[in-house]
């Protein structure tokens, strides 16, 4: 049988490192034009949820976990307002 923390430590590993790709690109290339502004709030909107529920259950791995992911889409974020503006708001 495969251990639960196994599973969610995976989980947590590969959502947190799915971003970094898009950071180095957007840094690389001094664009983000393509990437959606309101897929970017909504996502460090729910990063953002799940570090508070993290925090609240006191859950550490879901803690750090998120603290990263949040960090590189807050990122991603910031390059989008540096480079192309935002659109959206």
């Amino acid at each position: 049988m495969v251990d639960p923390l196994l599973i969610g430590s995976a989980a947590g590993f590969f959502t947190t490192i799915a971003a970094l790709p898009q950071l180095l690109k957007a840094y690389k290339t001094k664009s983000t034009k393509d990437i959606s502004e309101p897929m970017l709030i909504i996502t460090c909107l729910g990063v953002f949820l799940w570090l508070s529920y993290g925090l609240l259950r006191s859950d550490l791995p879901l803690i750090i976990a998120n603290i990263f992911t949040f960090t590189f889409w807050f990122l991603i974020f910031a390059l989008k307002f540096k480079y192309d503006g935002l659109s959206f708001l």
